[in-house]
């Protein structure tokens, strides 16, 4: 079964074509053009390098958010245009668990941390049981001062990986002295290798994603969504 991810959550937009065996196909630019400029040559060319025509795609997956807001509305309204024409099912996959991912067989928490701007990160907890990746706890956008008191609380080394690590480096490691531990800097990107095999076993399990339901999963209110709420007198949480 190939399955065909793409990830725009970050800066990065990356794309992956993966099958039972290992990786077919894997690419990523950072250009500083938009999303929707570079998707589909980019698509188009990893199709063409693999020798993999579009009706060999058995199904699609998509990292669904936290992240960039307009990053995951053109990769979510990629990936439902092609499953729609191709007929196939697809995925959403939460970037955080993607990411959580890109380490496994190591000790103690690991922390994905995503970079949300406003001086917040994107985040969650997450264990290495035995090479299976699990969730710890609820996926949240907080200040990363809060999150590193939590942890200072907790005997437990952490391995930090994500974008927002270059940004919090120095704060992490003199919130947590001892403690605190750092991926490699390769495994800070978000891999759409990573989003394609969780997408892999969704899909083999029979799970699929309902294209007229799924929406981008923000975890906080869009700009949009907080000016609609000031000017209608209200509040967005």
């Amino acid at each position: 079964m190939k399955i065909l991810a793409i990830d725009t959550a970050t800066k990065v937009a990356g794309i992956a074509i993966v099958d039972e065996n290992g990786v077919l196909a894997e690419s990523w630019l950072n250009t500083g053009k938009t999303h929707s400029q570079r998707l589909l040559p980019m698509l188009e060319g990893m199709l063409s390098n693999a020798d993999i025509s579009w009706e060999e795609i058995h199904g699609f997956a998509v990292t669904v958010g936290p992240g960039s807001f307009t990053g995951l509305r053109i990769g979510l309204a990629t990936v439902k245009g092609l499953a729609q024409v191709l007929d196939k099912p697809f995925v959403g996959i939460v970037s955080l668990d993607a990411l959580a991912h890109n380490i496994t067989m190591v000790p103690g928490l690991i922390c994905p941390m995503l970079d949300a701007r406003k001086n917040e990160v994107y985040t969650a907890l997450y264990r290495d049981d035995a090479g299976s990746i699990l969730r710890l706890s609820p996926y949240r956008a907080v200040a990363p001062h809060l999150l590193l008191e939590e942890l200072s609380r907790l005997n437990e080394r952490v391995t930090f990986l994500g974008d927002a690590v270059a940004v919090y480096r120095d704060l992490i490691e003199k919130s947590l002295p001892n403690k605190a531990f750092f991926a490699p800097p390769t495994r800070n990107l978000l891999r759409a290798s990573e989003v394609a095999f969780l997408g892999l076993n969704k899909l083999q399990q029979g799970e699929k994603t309902n294209i007229h339901d799924v929406k981008p999963f923000y975890l906080r209110p869009s700009e949009a969504e907080v000016k609609w709420a000031q000017n209608h007198g209200g509040c967005c949480i």
